[in-house]
Formats: C-alpha cells, sequence, structure tokens
C-alpha cells in the first residue's frame, strides 16, 4: 500500500501539519487582516482572490542596490518532481530579472528536456552541455557556458544526452558531489546560479540540491501539484542531513494562479495557511505570454516588458534579494 503523502516532515523553522491536503474553505478576514482586494484591481505578483489576499499581508519591495564588486555566487535550485508547475518559466524570467537589476548570473540547464536552452535561444546542437561536464569529457565549466541575448545572463545547457548522466554516475566516487564540484570553479564570476531541475527525484536532482544553498519550489495553484509537496520536501530534509547541511528552503512560488476559479483560491489559501513566511509574497498569473515569450527565444521581461507577469518576475527577483536569497 502506498504510503500516505499527507505526512509532511519537519523542517527547523517551518511546521507542515499532517493536514496538508484536507479540503479548506476560505475562512473570514480577522479585524486588523487588511480588507480584501476586488479581484478586478490586483497588482502585479498579487493574487486576484479576495480569499487569499485577506489572510495575507502583501508587502512591496525595493529595487535592489547596485553591486560594486561581484560573486562569490548563491546557488539556487528551482526544483519540483511535478512537471509543468512552472519551474523553467521561473528560472528564465527570474534570472533575467536579477541580470536586469545588475546581478550576474548563471543558469544551469539540468533538465534532458533542454527547455530552459531552447527559452534562452540557446542552440545544443554540438554544443558544450552540462553532460560533458558531468561525466568529465569537459573539465572547465568555462567552456560550456554560452552567452543569451540578455546582458548579465549566462547559461549552460543541456540537451537529450543528459538523460543518460545518471546511468553514467552511479558507479562515480561521490557522485551526489559531481555538480557542486563543477560550479565551484565559477562561482566567483557570478551572483547567483540558478539550477533548473528536471521533474524528478533521481540523482540528478539529488545533485542539484547538493550543490545548492537554497531550494525555490514553483507550486503549481493546483490540487495534484500539492499532493507531491510532501515527498519533495521530504527529499530536501535527507539531503540536508545526509550530503548538506547548508541547503535551505528559501521560499515556495504559488505559479499559475487563475484567480477566477475558486479551486485555485482554496489551493492557494491552503499553501499560506501551511508554509506561513515560506511563501514568497509575489505570485506568478497564468498567461499566454509565457508560451509566446518562450518561442521567440527571450525572457518574458524582455518580450513584453509592460506586461502583469514580467512586473510580477521583477517583483520576484527584489523579493529574494530582500529576503537575502540573492545578492
Amino acid at each position: 500500500m502506498a504510503k500516505p503523502d499527507a505526512e509532511l516532515p519537519e523542517l527547523p523553522g517551518l511546521e507542515v501539519p499532517a493536514d496538508l491536503l484536507k479540503p479548506t474553505t476560505p475562512r473570514p478576514a480577522r479585524p486588523s487582516e487588511p480588507a480584501p482586494v476586488p479581484a478586478s484591481g490586483s497588482e502585479p505578483g498579487r493574487p486576484r482572490s479576495a480569499e487569499a489576499v485577506s489572510t495575507r499581508l502583501y508587502k512591496k519591495f525595493p529595487v535592489p542596490e547596485a553591486l560594486a564588486e561581484h560573486g562569490p555566487a548563491r546557488v539556487i535550485a528551482m526544483c519540483n518532481q511535478k512537471g509543468g508547475v512552472g519551474k523553467t518559466t521561473t528560472s528564465i524570467n527570474l534570472a533575467a530579472s536579477l541580470a536586469d537589476y545588475g546581478r550576474r548570473v548563471l543558469c544551469v540547464d539540468f533538465d534532458p528536456q533542454g527547455a530552459l536552452s531552447a527559452g534562452l535561444g540557446i542552440s545544443t546542437h554540438n554544443s558544450i552541455t552540462i553532460y560533458d561536464l558531468l561525466i568529465g569529457r569537459v573539465q572547465d565549466p568555462r567552456q560550456a557556458i554560452q552567452q543569451t541575448g540578455f546582458e548579465g545572463l549566462d547559461v549552460i545547457p543541456a540537451n537529450i544526452d543528459l538523460s543518460a548522466a545518471e546511468v553514467h554516475l552511479v558507479t562515480e566516487v561521490a557522485r551526489e558531489q559531481i555538480l557542486a564540484s563543477i560550479l565551484r570553479k565559477v562561482a566567483d564570476d557570478y551572483d547567483v546560479i540558478l539550477i533548473d531541475c528536471q521533474p524528478s527525484l533521481g540523482l540528478l536532482t539529488v545533485n542539484a540540491l547538493t550543490a545548492s544553498h537554497g531550494v525555490m519550489i514553483p507550486l503549481e495553484c493546483e490540487y495534484f501539484a500539492l499532493r507531491g509537496v510532501a515527498l519533495l520536501i521530504e527529499t530536501i530534509e535527507k539531503v540536508r542531513s545526509r550530503l548538506n547541511p547548508a541547503l535551505e528552503l528559501d521560499g515556495i512560488l504559488p505559479t499559475m494562479f487563475d484567480g477566477r476559479t475558486l479551486h485555485a483560491r482554496e489551493v492557494l489559501d491552503r499553501v499560506y495557511e501551511v508554509f506561513g513566511d515560506k511563501v514568497f509574497d509575489t505570485v506568478i498569473g497564468r498567461t499566454v505570454k509565457f508560451p509566446d515569450a518562450s518561442v521567440a527565444g527571450v525572457p518574458i521581461v524582455e518580450f513584453a516588458p509592460t506586461h502583469p507577469a514580467a512586473q510580477a518576475y521583477r517583483q520576484l527577483a527584489r523579493e529574494l534579494v530582500a529576503r537575502g536569497a540573492a545578492a
């Protein structure tokens, strides 16, 4: 019989009730809480849900100050074993937003589908990829780094070859530490390194978590996406206790939020109730502009800079810096 996925381990500073998956009903606003905001008047990065905003005070974050010097990088893994929750979209647009604020950012495409590389217009044909670095075919990661058309944003690409990496690494000594040793060689050149993980909890994802200082969990505002959080947090806790004691949960990012649906609002309220301050104040809405930008091979902050989705990712970048999770 399958283990109930509603049983969540406790992380330091994060209490996770076991009733995460129980049905929820929006609770009324307390007298000290801000008044609900109508759906039609929502701000970028703020959920269009009277019930959700009634239970949480939203903040505005200042534009980060310019950096006098760069590096060493803080490494952040964008992780969720469920596919289609916005990991790659968030990696691309958060990285571009941080670069827009003067940060030097390196994105590591760690998914054999290579969606991040394609989304930034990077060709992986006959290119040195992260797979070549993992198996030791190439020793210097700088040979794999490609510049994007967005100033301050570089990429280590990936392609379908990466799908064979786990088979190759399984017999290696200290196989969970290989990505960490690769990124250590270029950490001083960047302020932030974002790892776009594949939708699984296999050896590649464990490598990413072992190499990282923090984890961001994009979470689609949908019930089935919520179900997998238990297993993911359990994996993060195991990596922290056995391989990487410095690993932190930077936060949970609600994505693909549609305030017109009661289901999305209830899921968002449940996430707030369970994870509290570990949930980012920024909420990413659902929009067709994201696939349009992906087809164009540019971040949405360049494709449609005035669109609310672009403004939401800029707010996320400011929030990440304000939280101390990025320089």
